[in-house]
């Protein structure tokens, strides 16, 4: 019995995230797609515990419903008013009353240890290889890399009549966030005057930005997203254009990143305005071909 519960729980898995899985977003980005039916895929070591979570969790709970129906149904039929013309006068069962308060106690007690252990996880920062700053303004983000030239620049969503053909409305903006792969990333989180929330789903990563404070968390990129870029929004309601506080990561190689932050130092620190530092990514993206110097360039 045991095996075929297992058996139906890691079909009802699979079954799930294949559904969700057709609806991902285009190719060259991590977002949320029309009408996908499951979480966004999964970009950071955070984010893939808090799926495969999810996912347990729907098993245990499609069990619960399956047994509390298929319970009424056999009650509804079993002591009905035809079956049964004269009631039974029993009002307790001892046993009964401690099973039905003792496994519900064990359930939750089952969901809550790996539920702690997850939020440990995600609250365990790491020895940081690099820091990204985090400051949340009216309305835009400001970054600054303090481990990697300390330059720093304003990231601001585009408006919808400049938009280039195939950028996705609402989250695009003039100055991703470049970040390398297979990096442990420490995130420090502040805001210049309100209440803020820097989120981004597929990397598990949702933190308030509060004024006079600093929150910090970490992330760290899968190599295979490498090229491709990940968005999230604000999060908090923090004014009327709330609404229009995108977030936009580009995910490159460490080589790739290092070639980056030189050149961003000398564009950031000129007076000139700020040119989005992407890089060539036209197999993945087609719509948006974008360049960074190679190395040996930069030098």
């Amino acid at each position: 019995m045991r095996n075929k519960f297992m058996t139906f729980g890691l079909a009802l898995i699979g079954a799930v995230v294949s559904f969700g899985s057709a609806f991902a977003g285009p190719a060259g980005e991590v977002r949320s797609a029309p009408w996908q039916m499951w979480l966004q895929e999964p970009a950071s070591p955070t984010a893939e515990r808090i799926v495969a979570f999810n996912a347990q969790l729907l098993v245990i709970e499609t069990l619960i419903v399956i047994f509390v129906l298929g319970l009424m149904a056999y009650i509804a039929v079993r002591f009905n008013a035809k079956r049964n013309p004269v009631p039974s006068k029993t009002t307790h069962h001892t046993m009964l009353e401690v099973v039905w308060t003792v496994v519900p106690i064990l359930i939750l007690v089952g969901i809550a240890v790996p539920s702690l252990k997850h939020l440990y996880f995600a609250d365990s920062i790491p020895e940081a290889d690099m820091t990204l700053k985090v400051t949340g303004n009216q309305w835009y983000w400001t970054y600054n890399y303090p481990d990697n030239g300390d330059f720093t620049f304003d990231s601001l969503m585009i408006p919808e009549d400049e938009l280039k053909a195939g950028q996705p409305r609402l989250l695009t903006v003039d100055n991703k966030v470049v970040l390398p792969v297979e990096t442990n990333i420490r995130l420090l989180l502040t805001s210049n005057d309100v209440n803020h929330n820097w989120a981004l789903p597929s990397l598990s990563v949702k933190l308030d930005t509060i004024p006079g404070r600093i929150n910090e968390t970490w992330t760290r990129i899968h190599e295979k997203y490498a090229g491709k870029t990940i968005y999230g929004m604000c999060s908090e309601l923090c004014g009327v254009n709330h609404g229009f506080m995108p977030i936009a990561i580009l995910a490159v190689s460490k080589e790739e990143f290092e070639a980056w932050t030189k050149q961003a130092q000398q564009t950031f620190a000129s007076d000139a305005p700020p040119v989005p530092m992407t890089r060539d990514i036209a197999a993945i993206d087609n719509v948006e071909t974008v360049r960074v110097a190679d190395a040996s360039a930069a030098r």
